[in-house]
């Protein structure tokens, strides 16, 4: 392997080498100092016999003249198998959890390939998350991509462990995995998740990757890639369902923007690089089901919204490529809601894939869409109650203003540890509409009322 003592320069985390042979776009390489310690770096640019490399970790302490460079023939990789279930690991695959290191069955490129469009199988299947809001208003559905926008200081976190706790697929005895990727945040969401799923014993079918905030930035690049190549592996080789859940997506989105900065690449829509559309589309877009596989990923990213802002670049592109958004409310976890799921601004672009006889119940569509709809009249009716006083509002608006406020304190908050089968979810929605008159059921078919409608004292 040849080696290279041509290191010209060093600004921050970028080294420009010269003279170099044979060096590709994305290769790995490793610096050796004088005192034989050695440090990692990865290829941003290759010009000619010129090659800026970016490194993992600090640049302090390297002598230009006294260090060598190898370069290693090839990209960043993960030692895949099927013990990496139960395991954590750092955001370069690296074990975190103090066990052995994993023996690999292959060594996987985390740039992956893009999944063929003619082999892409259509998303049918619900997954089951146990949360009403999400289950019964905007089904998640196997081979889904349904990001939760949230904002700063939200409970998305622990929305993120109970889905990863909670999700299964029903009517399959297909085994399910959990693949839980953390970029860029602090040690205590870590040590949340990490203890959390220990506790609840989630951990035996899950596989964490942790990047902290102190991490560098060119890791956190790496580590959704790490988390979706191992998905990837327990998915099309191991023939199971994945469910991938990604935090914090902003994290990474400034860790590119910090790297192309350094690079002086010409900024975009608020200083990130006018290639991030494309970059988040090359992560999204390797989750789905496959016509030659049994197995599937169905992908959670979660992302904060700067400023609460969802025309932000990084929730507005993220809603082009993704199948619709849940979000998040300040104003219901004010009011306590948990977890605060706005479902009017929700959706689920295939949830009519996933629901009705034989997936959920018959009546799921008819109950779903009353739901929407009395909420909906029920939050404006508030909001006139707000103005007017009560007195202005008729009876049949009190009753929805009724209907609004029980629907968020039963249906929607349910706190973080309850578990609700679809069946239950489904159960709960119909008490809630006795709330209304029978004539108000414009949208559920006379036949569901009366198979489904709560009998007295029921």
């Amino acid at each position: 392997m040849k080696e290279y003592r041509t290191i010209q320069e060093i600004a921050g985390p970028l080294m420009l080498i010269q003279q170099v042979e044979g060096v590709t776009y994305g290769e790995l390489g490793e610096i050796e100092l004088p005192n034989g310690e050695t440090r990692q770096c990865k290829v941003l640019e290759v010009d000619g016999s010129n090659a800026l490399v970016q490194l993992f970790d600090s640049s302090a302490g390297i002598n230009l003249a006294d260090s060598k460079v190898r370069f290693l023939g090839h990209g960043i990789e993960l030692a895949v198998s099927g013990d990496m279930l139960g395991r954590v690991f750092d955001g370069l695959g690296r074990p975190k959890d103090g066990g052995p290191e994993i023996l690999p069955e292959r060594f996987e490129d985390i740039n992956g390939t893009p999944m063929n469009p003619s082999a892409r199988n259509y998303p049918s299947e619900f997954i089951q998350t146990g949360i009403s809001a999400i289950d019964g208003l905007n089904t998640l559905v196997r081979g889904q991509k349904l990001p939760i926008f949230s904002g700063s200081g939200l409970s998305h976190a622990e929305l993120a462990a109970q889905i990863a706790r909670q999700a299964k697929v029903l009517g399959t005895t297909t085994p399910f995995a959990v693949v839980f990727a953390a970029v860029g945040i602090t040690f205590e969401e870590a040590d949340f998740f990490v203890t959390d799923f220990r506790r609840t014993g989630a951990l035996d079918r899950t596989v964490l990757f942790m990047n902290l905030a102190n991490d560098p930035a060119i890791e956190r690049i790496s580590t959704p890639r790490m988390a979706l190549t191992a998905a990837e592996y327990l998915a099309f080789t191991m023939g199971m369902h994945v469910l991938v859940i990604i935090t914090d997506v902003t994290n990474y989105a400034e860790a590119l923007r910090e790297v192309s900065a350094a690079r002086k690449e010409v900024p975009g829509r608020r200083g990130y690089p006018g290639y991030l559309y494309t970059d988040l589309a090359t992560m999204y877009e390797r989750a789905g089901r496959r016509f030659d596989s049994e197995g599937s990923i169905t992908m959670i990213p979660i992302l904060t919204m700067p400023e609460d802002d969802k025309t932000h670049p990084i929730p507005d592109l993220t809603g082009y490529i993704t199948e619709g958004q849940i979000i998040l409310s300040r104003e219901l976890h004010r009011h306590g809601i948990t977890p605060p799921i706005d479902v009017l601004p929700s959706l689920s672009r295939l949830k009519d894939k996933g629901i009705g006889e034989g997936k959920t119940r018959e009546d799921h569509s008819g109950v779903m869409n009353q739901l929407i709809a009395a909420y909906a009249r029920g939050k404006e009716a508030r909001e006139l109650m707000t103005i007017l006083g009560e007195s202005a509002l008729t009876e049949l608006d009190r009753l929805y203003a009724k209907f609004a406020d029980a629907f968020e304190k039963e249906y929607v908050s349910q706190g973080y540890q309850t578990n609700r089968s679809i069946e239950e979810t489904l159960t709960l929605g119909w008490k809630l509409l006795t709330l209304l008159p029978k004539s108000e059921l414009k949208r559920i078919k006379p036949e569901m009322i009366d198979a489904y409608y709560p009998k007295d004292g029921e």
